[in-house]
């Protein structure tokens, strides 16, 4: 199974991933096993009281103390070696982490933006997350200390119930309300990110889905498109996902040992074609 995914990946592959490739990294899955119980706050929820962002911003605190600290794993290596390849023209993320970046992969789109950024409501301004993490430290002293224990959830969120005395800062330029700059439940992908995708996945030969369950529309849409236009799709995930119909080749695996064996194998090929390409012309000569 896992040569007939190879074989399939042999061309200019665009590849989708999810919060899978991620639990090695040490975030939390949202749906695979063992993942805990998801209540993610909408957009709506958000806008519509202080006393929502405040419980937001508290737990959030506590999460990025963890996931800001998460490092590459060999998934987002691998992913990054083939991006160099030639094999990965372009890659869609469902993940907010940032830990593609960071990994070295250069083209790709962020499909529900970045936890590492800030923006204001208000006036649109943004910032970095580092800071705004820096002002909920001083203004909420010992709150870090104090719920150290807490359990992690997928997004940075953590399990707390008592938010009440949280300080929320508000915008420096503005006073206005500040939120993550990624896309919470009830907001819309922006259009322009969603064309970009598209765009890509015409012009690819096949399309990979690697640790996404596909649950939500804002992943599934693109299998959806790659099989509709008669492109292979592979998906490599541990457990079923809502696409599992229009796979061309389903496999059931963990991400990082997947991709750094199809890496390896990449590398492999391209070095054999260019070891013949050595002995014609030595043969040439």
């Amino acid at each position: 199974m896992a040569e007939a995914a190879h074989d399939l990946l042999d061309g200019r592959t665009v590849v989708l991933t999810g919060a899978g490739l991620s639990t090695d990294s040490g975030i939390p899955d949202y749906r695979g096993p063992g993942a805990p119980v998801r209540m993610p706050m909408t957009y709506q929820d958000f806008v519509a009281s202080g006393a929502n962002q405040q419980r937001y911003w508290a737990r959030a605190h506590l999460g990025w103390s963890r996931m800001g600290a998460a490092e590459p794993n060999e998934g987002h290596r691998a992913l990054a070696r083939l991006e160099a390849l030639g094999r990965v023209p372009f890659l869609i993320t469902q993940n907010v982490d940032g830990l593609h970046e960071r990994a070295g992969h250069q083209q790709l789109v962020a499909l529900h933006g970045r936890i590492s950024e800030v923006v204001c409501l208000d006036c649109g301004g943004s910032t970095h997350r580092t800071l705004m993490q820096h002002q909920l430290t001083l203004a909420n002293p010992g709150w870090l200390e104090e719920h150290a224990a807490v359990t992690a959830r997928p997004d940075g969120d953590v399990e707390l119930e008592e938010t009440s005395r949280f300080v929320v800062p508000a915008c420096a330029g503005c006073g206005g309300r500040l939120k993550p700059h990624v896309v919470f439940f009830g907001e819309n992908v922006p259009k322009e990110r969603v064309l970009r995708c598209y765009d890509e996945i015409d012009d690819a030969d096949a399309l990979l889905v690697a640790g996404s369950s596909l649950t939500v529309m804002s992943g599934l849409r693109f299998v959806r498109h790659a099989a509709k236009s008669g492109l292979p799709v592979v998906i490599v995930n541990r457990g079923a996902t809502r696409g599992d119909d229009l796979a061309t080749v389903k496999v059931e695996a963990g991400c990082s040992e997947w991709l750094s064996a199809w890496a390896k194998s990449s590398g492999q090929r391209d070095e054999d074609v260019l070891g013949g390409l050595g002995d014609d012309l030595r043969s040439l000569a």
